[in-house]
């Protein structure tokens, strides 16, 4: 299938692509999305695609046949196999009617699939008021210097031996938050390393994997990663010190830009506005 771009670019108010997420606005374009719609129907990769680190094929798949289309909306489905199943439509439209209808679509697909949740996406720009959901937000590494970290921050396998076993108890308190895949991939297969910050000789945080990759049109981009820490330790100024040492590591090794997506009003998220992040819109996940 191929999309209209003087029918979707109107209606795009945040850089986001469906089974890909959020991508830099150069790279936003139909081909983009008519590339992202025919590899995910096949449960194929994309080169660029994030998760292409985690598994051998595509979790999620667009339903391409109930793709909607047309010049004021455009509702893209995808279902997702993880778990008990999930359809989400993505509605990318300003008219009120299309989220009746966004909806309406979900309910139908989840049925037809035999899914347990059903979902609609929806996208504000970066001039929203009251944005609320996840912002998406942009650190864009050629106009921003990132001087090394001046706090207790290093790579992880640089740590002593005796510190680097307290990561397993670290990242089972922090499973909730994906640390306890990472720590198995860490030990299983071939990732980029891993920033770890020590409080008392243990790990009380840690972002990673820090990886550089191609986007849609080779520019180097710096890959989302896991970052937590722990609850104990929040308030004392960790969480910037690792984010700090980890926009050191972007920047000194090649990466042009990294998206991050934070939900609004969290912790997170007044992190990067405080360090200047870009904000490029909203998404909002409705179960419906």
């Amino acid at each position: 299938m191929r999309f209209r771009w003087d029918w979707l670019r109107p209606v795009l108010q945040a850089p986001y692509v469906p089974t890909i997420g959020p991508v830099h606005p150069s790279v936003l374009t139909e081909d983009l999305f008519t590339d992202t719609v025919a590899a995910a129907s096949g449960r194929r990769f994309l080169h660029y695609d994030k998760d292409i680190r985690w598994s051998q094929t595509k979790d999620e798949t667009v339903l391409v046949d109930s793709i909607v289309h047309q010049p004021w909306q455009t509702m893209i489905p995808t279902l997702s196999q993880r778990g008990a199943g999930t359809v989400k439509v993505h509605l990318y439209g300003i008219d009120p009617d299309s989220v009746h209808a966004a909806v309406e679509l979900a309910r139908k697909l989840t049925a037809g699939h035999d899914a347990a949740v059903a979902r609609i996406v929806r996208f504000m720009g970066p001039e929203a008021l009251h944005g609320h959901g996840t912002r998406i937000q942009l650190m864009d590494f050629r106009t921003a210097l990132c001087p090394p970290c001046d706090g207790p921050v290093r790579l992880h396998h640089q740590w002593p031996a005796r510190i680097q076993d307290t990561f397993a108890a670290f990242a089972e308190q922090m499973a909730a938050d994906g640390f306890a895949f990472l720590h198995q991939q860490m030990q299983t297969a071939t990732i980029g390393p891993v920033l770890t910050a020590v409080v008392n000789h243990s790990v009380a945080g840690a972002i990673g994997p820090m990886e550089i990759r191609p986007d849609a049109i080779g520019t180097p981009q710096l890959m989302p990663q896991y970052f937590g820490v722990l609850p104990q330790h929040r308030g004392h100024g960790l969480g910037r010190h690792l984010w700090r040492a980890a926009m050191h590591w972007g920047q000194t090794n090649g990466a042009t830009y990294q998206l991050l997506q934070t939900e609004t009003g969290g912790a997170s998220d007044g992190l990067c506005r405080s360090e200047g992040l870009t904000s490029l819109g909203f998404t909002y996940r409705q179960t419906v």
